[in-house]
């Protein structure tokens, strides 16, 4: 270092870099380190396990933003249970969505499908009876060309409509209702 009052000069300064830490710092890019309290178990099976717990967080992630959840508070224990139940169920449905579209359709992800084939609904046609009941006739909305070819792709077939049913005098509003699938 230069004495005080003395200019700052190649010859008057030096310096030189600390390799060791920095390569440490270079080794230990990209690579992840975990804690566990299981010290019985082989780190190789705990990984997974891992990887499976981001995968289940990410998933609630996009359950609450894609899909607009709100927390939801339950006073009764079996309330609570049901609706782990359901959030548990639409995460399975959710994971083979993208196991399938990832054998059967690649780059797509289950939301972008969710998506496409929203549009498709269940329609109730409603007709009026010569009695003054009132013949219900369950439909399905057309797949436009995107779809047939997604439905297709997933080897996804939608199932046949209920048969018809007979609702009494008064009829239901709308006078066709529909319903997503």
């Amino acid at each position: 270092m230069p004495t005080a009052g003395e200019r700052v000069t190649a010859e008057t300064f030096g310096f030189s870099l600390r390799k060791h830490p920095r390569r440490q710092t270079r080794r230990r890019e990209g690579c992840y380190r975990r804690r566990s309290n299981l010290t019985a178990t082989d780190p190789a099976t705990l990984w997974p396990h891992y990887l499976q717990l981001t995968e289940i967080e990410q998933a609630f992630k996009e359950l609450n933003s894609d899909w607009n959840l709100r927390p939801l508070y339950h006073p009764l224990d079996p309330r609570i249970e049901a609706h782990r139940f359901v959030a548990s169920i639409a995460y399975c449905l959710q994971v083979t969505l993208k196991f399938q579209a990832r054998q059967l359709a690649p780059g797509l992800t289950p939301q972008a499908i969710l998506e496409k084939l929203s549009a498709l609904q269940r329609v109730d046609l409603q007709l009026p009876t010569n009695d003054g009941r009132y013949l219900v006739l369950p439909r399905y909305t057309q797949p436009d060309s995107d779809q047939q070819l997604l439905l297709q792709r997933l080897k996804l077939t939608l199932p046949p409509p209920p048969p018809p049913r007979i609702r009494g005098s008064t009829p239901a509003s709308p006078t066709v209702s529909a319903t997503s699938l």
